[in-house]
């Protein structure tokens, strides 16, 4: 396995064991492994932990697979995966209404994950990032290796991969708002969440309103946190849950009005923009 990167011109230059420690969060066994093997070079060359890395170096890594072994995955349909964005490490996908993001038992094969790993087969192996909930649509960023799949998580985690949501809801949104509410588990269906005040997580949603009527507000929201359900929950906390939810709407009929429309990142080796849309979307 081998991953083969040219730095930025942003790079500060620095210690390439910074570099595979602080920026890439390489773990330190795979360090360990890189430097007893001289599975690192600089421009072609093979080089020392304390050699300093410039803006423009090319930086290739020589791994096993016993760094990273690979897991067995059930393949499911590879035609099932609608591609909004693709390079050798990473991808993003339209989620259909309906899959669930990755399997909960080892026999599924009918979730986004399988049919993903149906698709990347047989070179590469998909690597859950972050998730979106089975009755939710849109777009779903995962990494195409172990690699980097730590960075985009820290970069998830740091609120660097911005998301932006369509939603639609019961009752009139009449102005821009912020839902500030801790959230937590419900006690009583552990399928749900609920606002916890006291033991929950901190949660916050940016709500903006796009169109309005007697009856339902169009709306988009923007997450500074991800908490699981946090937008159903925050919405249903003000007494305008999702349109179709199941789970926290006291008449669920029809879809759940919930759709990941925009994903935007800047690509942690090149800093290139990446932006999507999942299209259509709600409206």
């Amino acid at each position: 396995m081998k991953f083969t990167m040219t730095l930025p011109e942003y790079t500060v230059e620095m210690p390439i064991k910074d570099l595979l420690e602080q920026e890439w969060l390489v773990p330190r066994k795979v360090r360990h492994f890189i430097r007893t093997r001289k599975g690192l070079l600089i421009n072609g060359e093979v080089c020392h932990f304390q050699s300093i890395v410039h803006p423009g170096d090319t930086i290739t890594i020589l791994l096993e697979a016993s760094d990273y072994p690979e897991r067995k995955i059930l393949l499911g349909d590879k035609k099932q995966i609608k591609v909004l964005y693709e390079d050798e490490h990473l991808i993003i996908v339209n989620k259909p209404i309906g899959m669930k993001t990755h399997p909960n038992q080892p026999d599924e094969r009918d979730t986004l994950f399988n049919h993903l790993a149906a698709y990347l087969a047989p070179d590469f192996q998909p690597h859950v990032v972050h998730r979106l909930d089975k009755e939710t649509s849109g777009a779903i960023v995962f990494a195409k290796n172990p690699f980097v799949l730590p960075i985009l998580g820290r970069l998830l985690e740091q609120k660097k991969i911005y998301r932006r949501y369509q939603a639609v809801v019961h009752g009139t949104i009449k102005k821009d708002l912020t839902i500030n509410k801790k959230i937590g588990r419900d006690r009583h269906d552990r399928r749900k969440r609920r606002i916890d005040p006291k033991g929950g997580k901190p949660a916050i949603t940016h709500v903006t309103v796009a169109e309005q009527s007697t009856n339902q507000t169009a709306i988009f929201c923007q997450l500074e946190t991800g908490r699981t359900h946090q937008i159903r929950v925050h919405l249903a906390s003000i007494g305008h849950p999702l349109i179709g939810d199941p789970l926290y709407s006291k008449n669920p009929r029809g879809r759940l009005m919930l759709h990941a429309y925009e994903l935007h990142l800047l690509h942690p080796f090149t800093n290139q923009k990446i932006a999507v849309r999942a299209l259509p979307g709600l409206w």
